[in-house]
């Protein structure tokens, strides 16, 4: 049952966390930043957040979270506001590449069958 408990308060922080972002008026922070997840540590001190940044810039992508991280008091103090919790984690953001990975492994993938279905015309 406490697993359930720690499910729903890292929802809702990640829930949180997004509208805080999303809420955000700072240029350096990229319009297209998503939290993907937030994993607090069972005493709630400490929360890893998962950042994705939809750019191709790998600076735009590094200063966002590096941006994220400085305002990082500004946030947890949002947090506070709109989420009743006892104790208001210290948060940690970190850039989540899984889905320029899994965007990368699709292309190899698509390119392999693309190729596949021009050596089997060119067999026939």
């Amino acid at each position: 049952m406490a697993f359930k408990r720690f499910d729903r308060i890292n929802e809702e922080i990640r829930k949180a966390l997004s509208d805080i972002i999303r809420d955000m008026k700072d240029p350096r922070i990229s319009p297209l930043t998503t939290v993907m997840r937030a994993e607090a540590t069972n005493d709630l001190k400490l929360c890893k957040v998962m950042i994705s940044v939809y750019d191709k810039d790998d600076e735009v992508r590094r200063e966002t979270v590096a941006q994220l991280n400085r305002a990082e008091g500004f946030i947890a103090r949002e947090v506070g506001r709109r989420i009743d919790i006892r104790h208001i984690p210290t948060f940690e953001f970190r850039l989540d590449d899984s889905i320029e990975y899994s965007v990368r492994i699709s292309e190899i993938l698509n390119k392999l069958d693309a190729e596949r279905k021009e050596n089997g015309k060119d067999d026939q």
